[in-house]
């Protein structure tokens, strides 16, 4: 024994071990390939080149660095690009180089159910962010901005559709909500920014944007869902209609009950309460999502999520703040999944240039109206004339909800093996492929120009309030709203 100890000693003299750097590679490296082999030992080819977790991991990887890449170009005096182009690239190109696409495959069900959950967790955090004060002091302009630009943008693009693209009149609507829903993942990000700069927070322009963000998108699905519905059944258009509405009533009422469990469970006096309380949430939104599709509701899963968040949010007061620190750092897992996997959707070879042309036309006439329609309807909010200008170029941008649901009528073509609404469901995806590259980096841009420039700059201490009756936060808060902040400057 003495004999092996003396051999040992006298090699590590001799030759001295790796570390720094060479030790970080080598480790990092070991750990990867253990890991690699223990799921390749479990799940045989689907980690290996054309299967399933193979495609999602090397589409996530290049989502993020695509992403990353896109948040470095910067031009002097401009705010960055979203990173979120990037990640829609990414996939993009995935999709359309050769060799790599036929290694790079994601089954499609997989790829639904991941775009499920980043509408859950984007439709979480914007219902968290909500102002009640705010809403309360804004609910009419509220309405009349989350319905009427959403409303007259999807009537105009169904009706310019249906001449240039030859579009049925119940495509041309599915198409018009489609591209009529503004995008939580620019919106939200940039007027949390804002309210933390304490611009605009004087007049609730950021909590106003948000709540009526919310809502535009949950009219736009919920039209989407209505008109998907009377494109692919055969019973009575009237019902079809009637079933939208129950969606609306019964995502509110759903998203009241579940929202009021919340603030009762877990109670302040429990342990782990800003990981019980997130994971309660989290899994509560994911799940009423996915459930409204099993009972045949997709409408109601998305307001029920903005519904229950809200009030659980109105529950936990301040001490909000860890549990959307938590939402946000989900967000950075699900967001390059989710603009990654439909970029890959789309392929280049299969486009028609005169598809393309029409819809930037039909695209480009919507915004146009849109922008109006937003600086009409809030003319007799109290807003100044700066004001309802920032507010028409930050009801821009296009991204989430078209990612989220733009490829859902080409899956259901697909399953019907309708080759004629397999095309309208391609050009249905192409627009809304098309509108997240135009509109976004414009929004995001236009946005962060002219929000300083815009609205009136007030600290945001005085929207905050004074502490609850119930005592100040835990100690765990500010270092949660410190890393909330860290996440929203990273969007």
């Amino acid at each position: 024994m003495r004999g092996c100890c003396s051999v040992c000693e006298s090699l590590k003299q001799r030759c001295p071990r790796p570390r720094g750097l060479l030790n970080l590679v080598v480790t990092k490296a070991c750990l990867l390939a253990l890991l690699f082999g223990l799921v390749w030992s479990v799940t045989g080819s689907e980690c290996l080149p054309g299967g399933n977790l193979f495609g999602l991991v090397v589409l996530f990887i290049c989502s993020v660095l695509g992403g990353k890449l896109m948040g470095l170009v910067q031009f002097p005096t401009l705010p960055p690009f979203p990173p979120l182009l990037g990640m829609l690239l990414a996939g993009l190109l995935l999709r359309n180089v050769p060799y790599v696409t036929d290694a790079v495959y994601i089954d499609p069900h997989w790829s639904s159910a991941l775009r499920n959950i980043a509408l859950a967790i984007i439709l979480t955090r914007a219902g968290l962010g909500l102002n009640p004060q705010a809403l309360v002091r804004l609910k009419a302009v509220c309405v009349r901005l989350a319905v009427g630009p959403c409303l007259v943008e999807a009537s105009l693009v169904a009706l310019v559709s249906h001449f240039l693209l030859k579009l049925p009149w119940v495509w041309g609507f599915i198409l018009g909500f489609v591209l009529a829903a503004v995008s939580p993942a620019v919106v939200v990000p940039s007027m949390l920014l804002l309210q933390r700069e304490g611009y605009g927070v004087e007049k609730g322009i950021p909590t106003l944007l948000m709540a009526a963000g919310s809502f535009d998108d949950i009219l736009a699905i919920t039209g989407f869902s209505t008109c998907l519905g009377i494109a692919f059944s055969t019973g009575s258009t009237w019902m079809n209609v009637l079933k939208g509405l129950l969606e609306v009533v019964g995502g509110v009422v759903a998203g009241l009950v579940v929202g009021l469990f919340l603030c009762l469970f877990p109670s302040d006096d429990q342990e782990e309460l800003t990981e019980t309380r997130s994971l309660l949430l989290l899994g509560l939104s994911v799940f009423s999502v996915f459930l409204s599709h099993v009972v045949g509701f997709a409408g109601a899963g998305g307001l029920c999520v903005l519904v229950l968040s809200f009030c659980a949010a109105l529950g936990w007061t301040r001490r909000k703040a860890p549990v959307a620190a938590v939402v946000g750092r989900a967000w950075d897992v699900f967001q390059p999944l989710l603009f990654g996997l439909i970029g890959a959707e789309i392929t280049i070879s299969a486009l028609n240039p005169s598809t393309v042309g029409l819809g930037v036309a039909c695209l480009s006439i919507g915004l146009v109206v849109r922008v109006l329609v937003t600086f009409v309807l809030v003319h007799y909010g109290g807003f100044n004339l700066k004001e309802k200008l920032f507010i028409a170029v930050a009801w821009l941008p296009k991204a989430t909800v078209q990612a989220a649901i733009g490829s859902k009528a080409l899956d259901m073509a697909r399953e019907a093996g309708d080759q004629v609404l397999e095309k309208y469901g391609l050009d249905v995806l192409t627009l809304a492929v098309l509108a997240i590259l135009i509109t976004a980096p414009i929004g995001a841009l236009g946005i962060g120009l002219s929000g300083p420039r815009l609205l009136h700059l007030q600290s945001p201490d005085a929207e905050r309030g004074p502490a609850p009756p119930d005592g100040p936060a835990p100690p765990d808060s500010p270092p949660g709203e410190k890393d909330r902040v860290t996440l929203e400057s990273k969007l």
